[in-house]
């Protein structure tokens, strides 16, 4: 059941072109640099983007713990729209409940869509809980004001990191 009624939505300005902004979300040299929480290291196990592909990653935390996560992509419209199903991973690529929330849905469906005018971009993402019980998407929907505050620091983090790209 996709639960299209309960989502989560975010839309965000970014000083930068477009194809830039694709770019950082799809090539691992960029992901690496920007995605994830703040203050966690992340590692780009594997990332093959194409429908079906899957970025696999890792997120250590600054006392050592180690999370995974992975996406695997549905649909890739270079340079406009990236649509995965975003869950937490284990090494192995297997799917696992949040670490620190055990009501959280296994798979949420992510849709980021990106939109250019006068060389910034704008960021339009969508989140719903997929394959989710009831009780996983009450916890979801109840999470959006979480959600938003830690997009807020990983956007960050994209910013500081488009800084240092310029608009290439």
């Amino acid at each position: 059941m996709e639960n299209q009624n309960h989502e989560f939505k975010l839309t965000r300005e970014f000083n930068a072109p477009r194809s830039l902004m694709f770019k950082v979300w799809t090539e691992a040299e960029h992901l690496k640099n920007w995605w994830g929480p703040a203050g966690l290291e992340v590692g780009v196990a594997k990332l093959d983007l194409r429908p079906g592909g899957v970025f696999h990653y890792s997120m250590k935390t600054p006392d050592g713990n180690m999370m995974w996560g992975k996406f695997v992509y549905r649909e890739i419209i270079e340079p406009t729209k990236l649509e995965f199903v975003a869950s937490f991973s284990d090494a192995d690529e297997g799917y696992t409940r949040h670490p620190m929330a055990a009501g959280w849905p296994v798979e949420i469906l992510s849709t980021i869509e990106f939109t250019e005018h006068e060389g910034k971009t704008t960021l339009h993402m969508t989140g719903v809980a997929i394959n989710a019980s009831d009780d996983e998407v009450k916890t979801f929907v109840e999470s959006i004001p979480s959600m938003n505050e830690g997009w807020g620091g990983t956007f960050a983090q994209l910013e500081a990191h488009l800084k240092t790209l310029g608009n290439k």
